[in-house]
């Protein structure tokens, strides 16, 4: 039914009916003042319309200051309510997590008392995997250094996710610190040494004759990590550590003409790519039997071991893109 009034008042022959009777439509603002006035001739019966109205706008006024008064104390008594609550499950909480500790804290020390003492011959460690790790490790691999052969072919599942490991984290700090261009505020940030000495004579020198060293360096124990202590981790940690001696010295638009986000991309996620078919290519051998095809080389020249050459290459790439991405990200929130 009001749908129907609501039509009709709204139509011609509405408005011809309010015309001929001499009545508007009753609007939201018209059943107010109809409320205030009801309200007022009820409560000051006997005083002028304009007096009544003024006494109505006072007591108008004082209802809404104890309505706001009312308002003010029941949110009060529910923050008590709720302090209250927090408090006790924070000490209900803090009892629990020492408890847990505890708990596992016994476990450990009681799994520990069942170990082997150190030096023992039935310690975990002396097994027949270890020994076939020193005795059969370059035969096998054809690396010279047996931690790069058991850590890049028999423990390479492991390294794999290691690997992954480091590729997530970076993305996981891009996503929470990258700043867009249409999001910085002002040209202050857009300059990445805006905050940072500028031109420091003795910091360029001394990077102009060490990056280059660095890098060097870092190479030489990539490649070199299957014939001597070194590989893809500590050669990329060195690579990375030149990266940003380079930046912090002559700033991230020099850094951009040879290494930005672009090649950034690229870098990390080709080689994770090709790293992970390397190692796939050898899981899917070994579980299946098959005798490796790719040469393995003579132990002790650059060109060996196979496919582990390669894979410190691509894991020597991976940890110095990360730790150059921690380093942009942090300092102005992108590559």
């Amino acid at each position: 039914m009001s749908r129907i009034n609501e039509n009709f008042d709204s139509s011609v022959w509405g408005k011809i009916d309010r015309f001929v009777n001499g009545t508007e439509p009753e609007t939201k603002e018209t059943a107010n003042e109809e409320i205030v006035r009801s309200r007022g001739k009820a409560s000051f019966v006997g005083i002028e319309d304009t007096e009544n109205l003024e006494f109505h706008d006072e007591l108008a006024l004082r209802q809404k200051e104890e309505d706001e008064k009312a308002i003010a104390k029941l949110r009060e008594a529910e923050n008590r309510s709720t302090g209250r609550f927090y408090k006790l499950w924070n000490r209900a909480y803090n009892v629990l997590a020492v408890l847990a500790a505890l708990v596992i804290m016994a476990l450990l020390v009681a799994t520990v008392s069942y170990m082997p003492r150190f030096g023992e011959a039935d310690n975990p460690v002396n097994n027949e995997v270890a020994a076939r790790y020193i005795e059969h490790g370059m035969q096998e691999t054809g690396t010279v250094n047996v931690v790069t052969g058991m850590i890049l072919n028999y423990r390479g599942f492991d390294t794999m996710g290691e690997t992954h490991v480091l590729f997530i984290a970076a993305t996981t700090v891009m996503i929470l610190l990258f700043i867009t261009k249409k999001s910085v505020l002002g040209k202050e940030y857009k300059q990445d040494r805006a905050f940072e000495p500028k031109n420091d004579a003795i910091l360029q020198k001394v990077a102009t004759f060490l990056v280059p060293v660095i890098a060097v360096f870092g190479i030489y124990v990539v490649l070199n990590g299957h014939l001597s202590p070194g590989g893809g981790f500590s050669g990329g940690a060195i690579m990375g550590a030149g990266l940003i001696l380079y930046v912090s010295a002559f700033g991230f638009k020099k850094t951009e003409k040879f290494f930005n986000e672009h090649i950034y991309v690229v870098a990390k996620v080709s080689a994770l790519c090709c790293y992970v078919c390397c190692l796939s290519y050898y899981f899917y051998m070994g579980a299946n039997g098959f005798d490796n095809h790719i040469p393995l080389g003579t132990p002790g020249a650059i060109i060996s071991s196979g496919l582990i050459l390669f894979i410190d290459i691509f894991v020597g790439t991976e940890v110095a893109c990360t730790m150059y991405a921690f380093y942009a990200l942090f300092r102005r929130g992108e590559i």
